[in-house]
């Protein structure tokens, strides 16, 4: 059987809360983040970096570590007289790596959204509920997924990750 890795990262993450259809706002989140701003309930990556969205009036800006600070204060900067909140959520979150064949079937024993291909297409943003606990996932490409939690409930979160991959496939998308 084909293995599934699991791994917790620590990007920067900066919230991005306004009207996102401002093009103030669209710019300022695309020159930081070096991506454009992504559609409803989509992910818009350039390698390390990118945007999700969140919901209407809510993004989350990924960056390489260590850059959340700075990014966020260079929004309020270029944002100035818009209304809009730039936060540094980096220590508020963290972020989990799942890369394998099956990792469509790990997701989809923890959570009730339908992860099929065609309900989940490769970049939309699902929030849902892994076990009861609030996260965000997306799948990058078939066979490498990227999950946001909570970080008070990460060791828990990974855990049942690491759990499902353990009980392996159950052929749910064979």
């Amino acid at each position: 059987m084909a293995e599934i890795t699991v791994t917790r990262r620590t990007p920067g993450m900066v919230l991005l809360r306004g009207d996102l259809s401002s093009d103030a706002l669209r710019e300022a989140a695309s020159a930081v983040a070096g991506a454009p701003m992504p559609e409803r309930r989509q992910a818009s990556l350039s390698g390390d970096t990118g945007i999700l969205w969140m919901s209407p009036d809510e993004a989350l800006i990924l960056l390489p570590e260590g850059r959340a600070a700075e990014a966020a204060r260079a929004l309020s900067q270029r944002l100035e007289g818009v209304h809009h909140l730039a936060l540094d959520l980096s220590d508020a979150r963290a972020v989990f790596e799942i890369e394998g064949p099956w990792l469509r079937e790990v997701l989809a024993k923890l959570s009730p959204a339908d992860l099929h291909p065609e309900a989940l297409p490769l970049l939309e943003v699902r929030r849902t509920r892994l076990a009861q606990v609030p996260a965000a996932f997306w799948i990058e490409a078939e066979g490498r997924a990227r999950l946001i939690c909570f970080r008070s409930v990460a060791d828990y979160v990974e855990g049942l990750l690491r759990r499902s991959v353990e009980d392996g496939p159950v052929g749910l998308f064979a």
